[in-house]
């Protein structure tokens, strides 16, 4: 394994747990969470950034509420800890996946060259910014899971079904109009990307969820590379539970890399340690257990991950980057939630409140590592 290979954690939350009293522990002794991750041999810290979390009474969305301000500041935490860190544009006020891609508030009358000078100018802000502060990021996520477009209804394209592994069917005009509308916006962000990223060369990454199939990456890349999309990475999100299995992984990393000469990074993953839900809210259950293929343990937590590094470490001609674990501190306190209901109501996706994640954590629900943290160092 190479000094390259992304061994990272995405912590986006860790603020707002901070806030609510949250505390972690390595060998018994209260740590600061870097250096915890730091120590394990996380190198890598991605951040997502939403534009304006806040409803019109200025309360926040929760999630974390990463703003630009708490983005900056776990970045300088990052660097201070000597690691990388990525950037992850989700070009929305909240949560942006394939089911829900909502411009921010203030770019909603926008469309067309003036919504792709938005995405422009507000990316190259943020990245001034990030400059003029030293944190420039070593990874720049274009939109994040935009396996359906982004900033919809203009970058809209073909919905993917998930359980016919198959695009829905629009005429022909319209699929080619939607991806030219995607790859405009993808191409404004890009461009202020290529601006603003010396004196050091940033890595683009662009971002899709359901890694096991091989169809949606074929389909959607080969739209975008035919319109001169210009990136450096193929991102993706891989859940066993949810997106095929390793072997279906394996092959169209394999077959992604080497069709379009791109590095392959898995961007977001996750796996139980435990059937318990503490709060009554996690997704983690022993059915997605069953579907996943390892015990829900530590023991078949610190298996999945092995697996899965092998897999990405094992891709042809050294393309495979490294994996990203998706809110490995996500503690169960008490008043950590996803969303306020202003944010779900933002989305148009209401849910019930909570931390839906703890049992998928690599810290127990008391702040205690977990020994499956230990396989980021062992690689």
């Amino acid at each position: 394994m190479t000094d390259t290979f992304v061994k990272g954690a995405d912590i986006s939350i860790i603020h707002e747990l901070e806030e609510l009293g949250g505390k972690f522990y390595y060998q018994k002794k209260e740590r600061d969470l870097f250096e915890i991750l730091k120590i394990n041999g996380i190198n890598t810290i991605r951040l997502r950034i939403w534009v304006d979390p806040y409803d019109e009474e200025k309360n926040p969305y929760l999630g974390g509420t990463n703003d630009l301000r708490t983005t900056l500041d776990l970045a300088k935490r990052a660097k201070a800890n000597g690691m990388q860190w990525m950037i992850n544009f989700h070009y929305s006020d909240f949560w942006a996946d394939p089911k829900k891609q909502m411009k921010p508030k203030a770019w909603d009358g926008l469309s067309g060259k003036q919504l792709e000078d938005e995405v422009y100018q507000y990316t190259r802000q943020v990245l001034e910014i990030c400059a003029e502060q030293d944190v420039i990021p070593e990874f720049i996520q274009i939109g994040n899971e935009i396996t359906n477009g982004m900033l919809w209804p203009d970058g809209k394209t073909p919905m993917f079904k998930f359980e016919e592994r198959r695009f829905e069917d629009v005429e022909e005009e319209v699929r080619e109009k939607s991806y030219n509308q995607l790859a405009r916006l993808l191409k404004a962000g890009i461009r202020a990307v290529k601006e603003v990223r010396m004196p050091q060369s940033s890595k683009i990454i662009l971002h899709l969820d359901f890694g096991g199939a091989n169809e949606l990456y074929r389909t959607w890349f080969d739209e975008i590379t035919r319109r001169d999309v210009d990136f450096d990475i193929i991102g993706l999100s891989y859940y066993p539970f949810w997106h095929g299995s390793l072997d279906e992984l394996e092959f169209n990393l394999n077959d992604i890399s080497a069709r379009y000469n791109k590095e392959v990074l898995i961007v977001e993953t996750a796996y139980g340690f435990t059937e318990e839900d503490p709060l009554g809210s996690c997704i983690f259950t022993k059915d997605l257990a069953d579907i996943g293929g390892y015990p829900a343990t530590v023991e078949g937590q610190k298996s999945f991950l092995r697996d899965l590094m092998k897999i990405v470490q094992q891709t042809e001609n050294h393309k495979g980057k490294g994996i990203v674990y998706w809110e490995p501190s996500w503690l169960p306190l008490k008043n950590t939630t996803w969303a306020s209901y202003e944010g779900m109501k933002y989305g148009n996706d209401v849910a019930p409140t909570g931390n839906h994640w703890a049992n998928q954590g690599l810290f127990d629900f008391k702040g205690n590592t977990l020994d499956s943290l230990n396989v980021f160092r062992e690689f």
